[in-house]
């Protein structure tokens, strides 16, 4: 692995405040996509995408959890133009995802605390480059599962370096035995290319 963007040092040295996550995004929101997808090779919302895509239709809403400038959003349309609404923290990133055209609708939101959404209100959610240093933890991802209904699939990227030390596979583990969730498939995936950093593609199942 090379030497790490500088950009990745600072948003992945965050401790969780969300005051600082905020500002960390705001000052890279205008350039986040060209640092992203060009300077970093970052994959990861194509291939969630396209997982997600196989696994819903035109007619499905989703939920894209932690949209940022919407990447993910674009990828998901172009590949099976379903509904698509969008939270986020930060109300900068929410911006730049307006613009992309593709959203029906765009909330600011902390993954860490309940959504103002329904039970089984979506029929899939995708979340990708939430799971990762000092964003989210894994208890985040019972509140993605609840919101989509009973047998719907959530897509969920976990980057490398908080697999273990985060304690995802058990906290996975614990929703699969305590009935939230089923497990369908964890496997390794491509994600910053050019850093060489992979992640965990999570494809689960509501309960």
């Amino acid at each position: 692995m090379g030497t790490e963007n500088p950009l990745l040092t600072r948003a992945y040295a965050l401790a969780g405040d969300r005051d600082d996550i905020r500002a960390v995004y705001a000052d890279w929101a205008e350039s986040y996509d060209d640092d992203t997808l060009i300077g970093m090779g970052y994959v990861a919302p194509a291939i969630a995408a396209e997982t997600l895509a196989s696994e819903i239709s035109s007619s499905d809403r989703v939920l894209d959890a932690g949209c940022g400038t919407g990447l993910v959003g674009k990828e998901l349309h172009e590949q099976c133009e379903p509904t698509i609404d969008g939270v986020d923290l930060s109300a900068d990133m929410l911006k730049k995802a307006r613009q992309k055209g593709v959203y029906d609708a765009l909330e600011t939101a902390d993954l860490t605390q309940k959504l103002d959404i329904k039970d089984d209100a979506y029929d899939g959610v995708i979340s990708v480059g939430v799971f990762t240093s000092g964003h989210v933890g894994p208890s985040a991802m019972n509140e993605l599962v609840r919101v989509i209904k009973p047998g719907a699939p959530a897509v969920i990227t976990v980057h490398e370096k908080v697999w273990d030390k985060d304690g995802y596979a058990e906290h996975l583990e614990q929703m699969e035995q305590d009935g939230i969730a089923k497990i369908r498939e964890i496997r390794e995936a491509p994600y910053h290319q050019k850093e060489g950093y992979s992640c965990k593609l999570c494809i689960l199942e509501a309960a």
